[in-house]
């Protein structure tokens, strides 16, 4: 009998360590991921590295072919977006389910987004992406903080080897309480519990400064302006501390009980804003307007910070030229 349970007692002895091998990834619940965690983590079976980065270089070769996050795979960040008249669009169900199985992504992954880590805005295109796995119900998924600048500078290691792939058979299960529609947007209008939050850089917000899409410059009636990219480091990709995140949020006046929706011009910077808010900070009802500014200033639906036409249409022109 003594033996026995010796025996017993060593089994379980020597399968901790495959248990907890098994666990650690989805354990690890951090939605913001440094060099050094993510490092420990890529050679697991339940981790998959999702490298976003879009463009060429000048021998036709993408980023991700140059030098990519071993075992990472490639969906660049147009995958992810509409079209290019409404990028902000959501694409549909059935689009997005597709391609979490074409990526090899199960429920109970843990995706980790990487981007190039150039600045905030490139960032956001990583908050954007994340966001789209949790609304399709990928559950884990996660940042690489500062992106591949981070993870080079770190002196990690980088593959150029072509990954394979097992599809998924992975379901979607939309979740729909983090979006907010254009109608839904609406009905929030002088709500005294409702946030309105626009994350573009402050011209855009006045009015001074114009999206070629967007059919009027200004912001949604009763917005306030918080820009993303103050949640970072001197301009780079490296989000600042969760602690000073907090603190940022408090003095902004960004924490309540009551419902934000973090909007821009197509869904691309708010997805930051409701990346910090929701994922970071634990905020409980953050939503993002996918389509942004881009669909709202389409409709005669009221707004604040509108110039008169003649400052409108030399706006429109400028944007257009810089484009």
């Amino acid at each position: 009998m003594v033996a026995i349970r010796r025996l017993s007692w060593i089994c379980l002895w020597l399968a901790l360590p495959i248990a907890a091998a098994q666990t650690s990834a989805t354990s690890t619940r951090s939605p913001l991921l440094e060099p050094a965690a993510l490092a420990t983590l890529i050679k697991q079976s339940s981790v998959r590295v999702i490298d976003i980065r879009d463009g060429r270089n000048a021998q036709g070769k993408t980023p991700y072919d140059v030098g990519h996050i071993p075992g990472a795979i490639d969906a660049p960040y147009r995958f992810w977006r509409g079209p290019d008249k409404a990028p902000g669009r959501m694409r549909d169900q059935d689009y997005l389910g597709e391609l979490v199985q074409r990526l090899g992504v199960e429920r109970d992954t843990l995706a980790v987004v990487v981007f190039e880590g150039r600045d905030f805005t490139d960032f956001g295109a990583a908050a954007r992406v994340y966001w789209t796995l949790r609304y399709i119900g990928v559950e884990h998924a996660a940042i690489l903080n500062g992106g591949m600048h981070a993870w080079r500078a770190a002196h990690l290691p980088v593959d150029n080897a072509d990954v394979k792939i097992v599809v998924s058979d992975f379901d979607p299960q939309p979740q729909t309480q983090l979006v907010a529609t254009r109608d839904q947007v609406q009905k929030l209008l002088g709500q005294p519990k409702a946030r309105l939050l626009d994350a573009r850089p402050k011209g855009y917000f006045t009015g001074d400064t114009a999206s070629p899409l967007a059919k009027r410059p200004g912001t949604i009636a009763g917005a306030s302006n918080f820009d993303s990219d103050f949640w970072f480091r001197d301009g780079s990709a490296v989000m600042l501390p969760v602690a000073e995140l907090r603190a940022l949020a408090e003095k902004n006046g960004l924490i309540d009980d009551g419902t934000t929706v973090s909007f821009c011009n197509t869904g691309h910077w708010a997805a930051t804003n409701w990346f910090v808010l929701s994922e970071l900070l634990g905020e409980k009802d953050v939503k993002l307007y996918p389509e942004s500014m881009v669909d709202w200033s389409a409709t005669d639906l009221p707004m604040d910070n509108v110039p008169p036409r003649g400052k409108q249409l030399w706006l429109q022109l400028k944007a257009a030229l810089a484009h």
